[in-house]
């Protein structure tokens, strides 16, 4: 069916506009044509006419006295050009071209600029062809445009193919613009044409291209020289050697400078020299040292500067010595050495702490006329300022404004960082009031040596104020000032305030680096944050940041402490397949957390993995290994691994040992210990502090106080300085042990061998006091903790609790208050502490309070903040709320234990819910953590006052409800029932459990009585050998 839109007469008037509109197009398109060739018509005969012109002397005056001028445009000039191209005089040309820019009002025609260019070539004027070829790229026509348009023309008429000077003049240009993707281009464009570019100019790319470290167009460059097969000369081979050496492939460089002798170009003495620091700065000095000597036997005397890259080289390495015979020898030769060469080795005897050496060899230098300048004297001033000597660095800077020497910035920078690390920074304003004295303007690195301190000190705020008092003054403070400002945020646990610096960098235009971003990861790592950590690595990606293996170290070892390995071990992984080496911290984590896990077998695996790539040496990965085994308890894998290790010849050293050792002393197995202790003496290696320290806790675990005593008192006789922890292990030993005489004996000892006593030490003994209710003396203790500033969250808990047992509740709750205060946060042990008391009081409104304040702070309750609550709830007889809390529990993935249960399954017996009961119970006995004693204490209080037909019930309602208790359970019940005296009614029982498929029908009631048995027994026996 045909649907009718419009009118016939609508219709009609439609068709008659499209026909005028038809007409009107036909029109337009006939006039537009007609005036292009008229204009092309005009342009030609203008040409005609300027060409005629410009074969006279006068042409400019005829030019401009005629109505050409008007007709002129960029096609005019060009089609000029094509005309005179031979006829004309190049100069003229050039001349015209130029009176031409100063009447157009628009940009040269590309051919022109091509033309002219070519034309003057051909003519050898090669100054006037660069102005013209600069002028073209200034244009920004794309260079492959620029290179079609040379080459066309080029190609196009055979007279100009005998010059192909202009595309090297063409890359000269882009050169010296510092463009020089484009002259590799042209460089590469021609080459790939078979046109010949000369070795000057291929050695003049090649060598800016080097200055300007543009390392991957070098290489394109040469290779295409190569590929050419362009016979290189000895500029070539030095340019080839000075690059391998900048990437740091020596062995390539010293391979080029033999195939240069090979060749036939002898090697000179800036080739040798370039191998010589090359090798020097890899530390291969041996080898540096034969090609000295080779250099010599082929004629080549070292000269000054190979005398001081050995000097300087040596000094990098901490071989200031050896620099110093190196320095003694050139005086030999007869080469006086420089200013430099004496500053790079005052600069290393400082470096090395030796100051009067570097003092002597400054005197010397002065003894040979060699004046002492600006950089020897700031080297010498960076160096006793390192070492904390600010006296003689202060001397020091007077001596050089005596002799007329003006120090600057750098000099006052030093003196900051000095005074600054020396905590005074009454002399740090003192120094800057000199430098404003003397309109020197301190730098970023200024305040930085100022944050640093600042930070390190904790002192974040004035830190702060300082990064914002130099974004007042216009100075761009250095990531490394900012990165030292978050760790000390970090360090003191306050994260957003971390974050917080990491935003300001962004809106104030500095963008974090690698390092800037390790230090929050590993930061947020520590405190368990991954959430934030990740966000933190995606966000380092997004900027086009590469994780390293610190990166990976700090995620690997977050999710570790988590026992989310999957992850942790997915990260480690992503190291290998990126081609990141795990460093020794990263393995160690993994294998740490595996064995921990009692993952065993991804343990090994790992472990085979290392060992087949060989990423780290053996030695290593075994002691890895050996030490996350013992680390986890796992000492018979440990010692089958450590016997493997001696099978293959390799040596263990004392951290080996001591991990066995430390790993048998935590099981008590002292007899083991000391076995391993006398192996390594009959080996020749010897124990270390931390290795009697191991001995000394197990001894003191195990009870053995004595030997303790007598280990402890004999180490001065075997050479071993007691340290801190060794101090820490016999205080906390005996505190243990109820001997606070003797610990406060240790503790007082402390000072007078040097050793200050740390927050464990204090936290021992605090802990002590609190156990025997010596709460004054804990509080004295306490007090010093605080004024010393090493008060931890470990300290108030300990103390909050000793408050809480001795009834002075309101001490403790004032305590909360202060340790908030003074910005140390609480954790989920000082809130299950102040929860479990209030439960004890029967406050459950209060202790409510408290979970829910935890979960406002992301603090996870534990399995015995649950158990005080849930006690609490059982004594005020409010069973909801513990089941209520107990399904929370669940929901919040808390694995119940099973004092939990106990408590769970009790409060289901007293509501009337035996199934729920039996139900938790059955789960309580399928993870095994249900001892048979407590399942017949159970059993007894479900059914010591009823009726056995009520459990019969109970079973026939479970049956119905689909619920399949395993066979363990069903002969935990049987078992239990019988001691509670029902063992008539028992074939009932088990008849209710065959008919729904819980027991097998072959099993009788003695079986399941005697499979109860034997599993109590494998349990035990299981216990016992752990």
């Amino acid at each position: 069916m045909v649907v009718v839109l419009f009118s016939p007469k609508i219709c009609a008037m439609i068709i008659f506009q499209r026909r005028i509109i038809k007409k009107t197009r036909l029109l337009c398109v006939s006039i537009k044509s007609h005036n292009y060739c008229h204009s092309s018509q005009q342009s030609e005969t203008t040409a005609t006419e300027i060409t005629k012109i410009l074969k006279h002397n006068n042409w400019q005056f005829l030019l401009e006295s005629s109505h050409i001028a008007q007709n002129l445009n960029p096609d005019v000039v060009h089609s000029v050009l094509q005309r005179a191209l031979f006829s004309i005089d190049s100069r003229r040309l050039l001349d015209f071209f130029n009176w031409s820019n100063h009447h157009l009002g628009t940009t040269q025609n590309l051919h022109s600029f091509s033309i002219l260019a070519l034309i003057l070539c051909c003519s050898n004027l090669y100054a006037p062809a660069i102005n013209v070829l600069s002028k073209m790229i200034e244009v920004r026509v794309p260079v492959f445009d620029v290179l079609d348009s040379i080459l066309n023309l080029y190609n196009g008429y055979p007279r100009l193919r005998s010059r192909p000077v202009v595309f090297e003049l063409l890359i000269d240009v882009y050169r010296k613009g510092g463009m020089w993707s484009e002259a590799v281009a042209v460089f590469l464009g021609v080459m790939r044409r078979d046109f010949i570019i000369s070795l000057l100019c291929c050695n003049s790319l090649l060598k800016d291209l080097l200055k300007c470290s543009r390392m991957e167009l070098f290489w394109k460059v040469y290779g295409e020289m190569s590929e050419r097969k362009i016979n290189i000369d000895g500029y070539t081979y030095v340019s080839v050697i000075t690059a391998h050496c900048r990437v740091g492939n020596v062995r390539e460089a010293k391979r080029v400078l033999l195939e240069m002798e090979e060749k036939g170009c002898d090697p000179n003495l800036i080739a040798y020299n370039i191998v010589i620091k090359g090798l020097c700065g890899n530390g291969a000095f041996d080898e540096a040292l034969q090609l000295k000597m080779t250099m010599a036997d082929k004629g080549l005397a070292p000269d000054k500067y190979t005398y001081t890259i050995f000097i300087d080289g040596f000094c990098q390495q901490k071989r200031s010595s050896e620099a110093k015979l190196i320095l003694e020898e050139m005086r030999e030769r007869g080469l006086n050495p420089d200013h430099i060469a004496y500053t790079a080795l005052i600069n290393g005897f400082m470096k090395e702490g030796d100051v009067d050496e570097a003092f002597r060899i400054k005197n010397a230098m002065v003894s040979h006329g060699i004046k002492l300048n600006l950089v020897t004297y700031n080297a010498i001033i960076h160096g006793l300022c390192k070492s904390g000597d600010m006296a003689k660095a202060t001397a020091l800077m007077h001596e050089m404004i005596n002799m007329g020497i003006t120090p600057e910035t750098q000099t006052y920078n030093y003196l900051i960082r000095g005074y600054s690390q020396g905590g005074n920074m009454e002399k740090v304003s003192e120094v800057l009031g000199l430098m404003k004295e003397r309109n020197l303007t301190p730098s970023a690195y200024t305040f930085g040596g100022i944050i640093d301190e600042l930070s390190r000190v904790g002192d974040l705020e004035q830190a702060n104020l300082l990064l914002d008092h130099m974004s007042e003054q216009e100075i761009r403070p250095s990531i490394v000032s900012y990165t030292t400002i978050i760790k000390g945020y970090l360090k003191e646990g306050k994260y957003e305030e971390g974050m917080r610096i990491l935003d300001l960098m962004g809106q104030r235009g500095i963008i974090p680096d690698v390092l800037c971003y390790n230090s929050i990861i590993i930061g947020l790592s520590k405190a368990r944050r991954m959430g934030e950590a990740r966000t933190c690595l995606i966000e380092m990606r997004k900027r086009g940041l590469i994780p390293n293996s610190y990166t990976f170290g700090g995620l690997i070892s977050g999710y570790t402490k988590l026992d989310q390995l999957k992850i942790a071990e997915k990260y480690f992984m992503e190291m290998l397949d990126r081609s990141i080496v795990p460093d020794l911290y990263s393995y160690q984590c993994l294998i740490d957390g595996l064995c921990k896990n009692g993952s065993i077998i991804q343990a090994f695996s790992i472990f085979n993995t290392m060992l087949e790539q060989h990423l780290l040496p053996d030695v290593d990965i075994y002691s890895v290994l050996i030490i996350g085994l013992s680390k986890n308890g796992r000492m018979a894998e440990a010692m089958r691994i450590f016997s493997n290790f001696c099978d293959k010849g390799l040596v263990p050293d004392v951290y080996t040992y001591t991990s066995l050792i430390s790993g048998f002393c935590k099981q008590g197995n002292m007899p083991e210990a000391f076995i391993l202790y006398d192996q390594m003496s009959q080996k020749g290696i010897t124990s270390n502090i931390v290795t009697y320290n191991a001995l000394l806790g197990g001894l003191l675990r195990s009870g053995e106080m004595e030997g303790a005593k007598e280990l402890f008192s004999g180490l001065s006789g075997k050479g071993v300085i007691p340290n801190k922890v060794t101090y820490a292990t016999m205080i906390d030993g005996y505190c243990k042990l109820a001997n606070l005489e003797e610990a406060f004996c240790l503790f007082e000892e402390m000072p007078s061998k040097a050793l200050s006593p740390d927050g464990f030490v204090y936290n021992a003994l605090i802990n002590g006091c609190c156990k025997q209710g010596d709460m004054q003396r804990a509080s004295s203790l306490f007090h010093e903790m605080i004024e010393r500033g090493i008060a931890s969250v470990l300290t108030f808990n300990t103390m909050i609790d000793g408050f809480c047992k001795s009834g002075m509740f309101t001490k403790a709750i004032e305590l909360i208050e202060d340790m908030v205060d003074k910005k140390i946060m609480p954790n989920h042990i000082t809130f299950t502490t102040i929860i479990s008391h209030y439960s004890k009081m029967g406050d459950m409104k209060e202790a409510e309070k408290l979970l829910l304040e935890m979960q406002k702070r992301n603090i996870v309750p534990t399995n015995v903040t649950y158990t005080s609550l849930l006690h609490g709830y059982s004594k005020v007889g409010n069973r909801a709320k513990m089941f209520a809390l107990f399904e929370d529990l669940v929901e919040k993935g808390i694995e119940p234990d099973e004092i939990v249960y106990q408590l769970v399954i009790d409060a289901f017996y007293e509501d009337g819910n035996l199934d729920k009961a039996l139900k938790a119970w059955s789960e309580l006995m399928d993870k095994g953590l249900l001892k048979g004693k407590v399942s017949e204490i159970l059993v007894g209080a479900w059914c010591g006052n009823s009726n056995i037909s009520e459990v019969l019930v109970l079973l026939d309602k479970m049956g119905e409800q689909g619920y399949k208790p395993s066979v363990g359970t069903c002969s935990t019940l049987v078992y239990g029932l019988e001691k509670v005296g029902y063992k008539e009614e028992l074939n009932n029982i088990l008849n209710v459990m065959v008919s729904y498929g819980w027991v097998p029908a072959s099993l009788s009631l003695p079986d399941l009585i005697s499979q109860f048995r034997e599993e109590i027994s494998r349990v035990s026996v299981t216990f016992l050998s752990k």
